[in-house]
């Protein structure tokens, strides 16, 4: 391997970068032994590395590390149709997956933005979320047994196959979200559930900011829990259709990205009710026709982190959650905030559990307006 090609394997999405001192390819367990065998004897560091998707650091080479990527072990082991269960390898991206899951009938919720490129070992590592997690929750949720190698080279096996198991330490919840610090992943076996019966995704845009926010409180104090809830301001609105145009209006100040799923009697009922709710703030409610014009939303949804790119040449963003009956107040509070530095602030993502994504447009060159918006995270 050339030098320049370490290069590749030094950063994620966090924008941290560093040298790994090596690259390896494992192929199935017996290689991770190994080379944890190795890296324990020579106090090596050892990082695990999915598609380097993430944006907390999880996959950055620090100390001359060695880097193991999992783009070979890449296999869906067993679908179990019967037990509703999968095993996979770490490699296997989360998109595949679901699509594989998808021709059985069944269904993993847990859908990262980056689910087409991103892989379900490192799913696991930072367990992750997505739009679907107001009902569904994030990959915890889904973990129930996991293979993983220590530092020491010591296999371990943790979890259960089964549909109930309460006894002992609960390891498997341990490992999940410890992004790679406590053991390398070598197989996982994930929880699925039925597929579905149908879906309903409705667009639902606001000409006050606050109003989208109290619409997100009323819609789940009625007692509808939507797959998703996903909300976006006017800026980010804007950010989409300069990228990828999807015909979104941009004289509203939020929109709203709404689906229900299950039975068509349970989720039309309910659909009714959201129009009601969001009529009565003065949003103005349409529905997706089919799967095609629901995909062109979604893809306009997932374009919106690299699309922001084209806003500023860089920019800080802070992932809160607040609770959902705060929403509207910190939506209140974002926009003050904005207007009183002058700093461009775009908002977006999962209301329906409170999770919004802030991103603070600024030049990082700028010494005075970089040092602002420090503050104004604070």
């Amino acid at each position: 391997m050339e030098p320049e090609d370490l290069v590749c394997y030094g950063f994620d999405a966090s924008g941290l970068e560093a040298h790994p001192a090596a690259v390896v390819w494992p192929q199935n367990v017996s290689d991770v032994v190994k080379i944890m065998n190795f890296a324990y004897a020579n106090g090596v560091p050892v990082i695990p590395r999915g598609a380097g998707t993430g944006m907390t650091g999880g996959a950055i080479p620090l100390g001359s590390a060695i880097v193991i990527s999992f783009e070979r072990m890449n296999r869906i082991l067993d679908v179990d149709r019967e037990n509703l269960t999968v095993l996979v390898e770490p490699g296997v991206i989360n998109g595949k997956l679901q699509r594989e899951l998808q021709r059985h009938q069944l269904f993993f919720p847990p859908d990262p933005t980056s689910m087409n490129f991103c892989t379900i070992g490192g799913n696991v590592a930072e367990n992750a979320g997505g739009p679907r997690a107001v009902k569904y929750g994030v990959t915890r949720d889904y973990v129930i047994g996991l293979e993983a190698v220590l530092p020491d080279g010591k296999v371990i096996n943790t979890g259960k196959k089964t549909a109930k198991g309460v006894v002992g330490y609960d390891l498997t919840s341990l490992l999940t979200g410890s992004e790679g610090t406590l053991a390398v992943i070598t197989k996982i076996r994930l929880k699925t559930l039925p597929l579905p019966e149908d879906v309903i995704t409705l667009l639902v845009l606001f000409r006050e900011l606050e109003q989208s926010g109290t619409a997100v409180r009323d819609i789940i104090s009625h007692g509808i829990v939507p797959r998703t809830l996903e909300f976006l301001d006017r800026e980010a609105i804007n950010a989409v259709e300069n990228y990828k145009p999807v015909g979104l209006p941009r004289d509203v100040a939020a929109m709203l990205l709404i689906e229900l799923d299950g039975a068509p009697s349970v989720i039309n009922r309910e659909a009714e009710q959201v129009y009601d709710i969001c009529g009565r703030l003065g949003g103005d409610a349409v529905m997706a026709e089919d799967s095609a014009a629901r995909n062109k939303l979604w893809e306009s949804r997932r374009a919106l982190s690299p699309a922001l790119y084209h806003l500023s040449p860089s920019k800080i963003n802070e992932d809160i959650v607040v609770p959902r009956s705060r929403i509207p107040d910190m939506l209140k509070i974002l926009s003050r905030l904005s207007e009183e530095t002058g700093i461009k602030i775009v908002n977006f993502g999962h209301a329906g559990d409170g999770n919004i994504h802030v991103n603070l447009m600024i030049d990082r060159n700028n010494r005075e307006e970089y040092g602002k918006a420090r503050k104004l995270v604070k």
